[in-house]
């Protein structure tokens, strides 16, 4: 019974170990700056390769910590 009891304390804490919490936090300021200067570059809308498709909408390279 020890032994069981002693493995899952184990098991348990590796777990608490391995497990990290995210403490990635955006800048908002930087943010609101990426967000203001994508949203006036209007020119990456449209990929000239394939026309019909949108190359990427706009900030979204913004929110990425």
């Amino acid at each position: 019974m020890r032994r069981t009891a002693a493995v899952v304390l184990g098991a348990v804490t590796l777990l608490g170990i391995l497990t990290v919490p995210a403490s990635a936090v955006p800048d908002p300021i930087a943010t609101l700056g990426c967000v203001t200067q994508a949203a006036g570059d209007v020119t990456g809308l449209v990929d000239p390769a394939a026309p019909s498709v949108p190359a990427e909408i706009p900030g979204v390279g913004c929110l990425a910590p």
